[in-house]
């Protein structure tokens, strides 16, 4: 009886140092993947390529996030709808920037980030509900934010002359440290006066980006 405890007990440890070597393996190839392909690697991806359950792969990458960020390791791994992506460390982008990109530092205008903010909250806006929106004529700002992958053609409107609609891009995510659009702050209450004007209760401020943003050609969107 005692030998069959003893067997019993070497088998369950074997199962224990098997799991262990089998998530170990499974963090390692992960990394590697991400590290490699550069771009957000869907969460299916990683189920297909690995052959494990999609809840393992969650519970095994949302782990290695914790861990690099115990280490403070000058990577982090984050969630960007259903993908995964490996980054630099934002805080350290100061550092980095300095010596991969020798351009002048941009920034996004307050148009841009008043623009990003109405189709962020409005997936599927044509542009002339933003303008209709801002009171400003917002062609160049909207033709800038394409051309810097902030934002997307959405497909046409059933509207009268089906005009383009557009919705913003996981470049959008990540520039303002979102993991969706779900985590977007609530819009503040308003209400009309007496003279048919928007009163807000509380003022909404355009979102910061989590970091200053970057675009390719080294220009500040300024356009209104």
């Amino acid at each position: 009886m005692l030998t069959l405890g003893k067997n019993r007990v070497i088998i369950y440890l074997l199962k224990i140092r098997g799991r262990y070597m089998e998530i170990k393996n499974a963090k390692s190839i992960i990394e590697s993947i991400l590290f490699s392909v550069g771009r957000p690697v869907e969460i299916n991806e990683l189920v297909m390529s690995l052959e494990m359950p999609k809840e393992d792969i969650v519970n095994i990458v949302e782990n290695m996030k914790m861990e690099f960020n115990e280490q403070e390791r000058g990577i982090e791994i984050i969630r960007i709808n259903d993908a995964y992506q490996l980054t630099t460390r934002k805080e350290n982008y100061e550092y980095i920037y300095s010596i991969v990109d020798k351009r002048s530092k941009p920034n996004l205008s307050q148009a841009a980030l008043e623009t990003l903010a109405i189709i962020a909250y409005n997936p599927r806006i044509t542009r002339a509900e933003i303008d209709a929106i801002r009171g400003v004529n917002s062609d160049a700002t909207v033709y800038r934010l394409l051309e810097h992958n902030i934002i997307e053609d959405a497909g046409k409107s059933d509207a009268p002359g089906k005009p383009t609609t557009y919705r913003t891009t996981n470049e959008f995510l990540k520039l303002f440290g979102f993991s969706s659009l779900e985590e977007l702050p609530e819009l503040p209450k308003y209400k009309l006066d007496e003279n048919q004007q928007i009163v807000i209760d509380d003022i909404m401020e355009a979102p910061e980006p989590a970091r200053d943003a970057k675009v390719e050609n080294g220009e500040s969107i300024t356009e209104n």
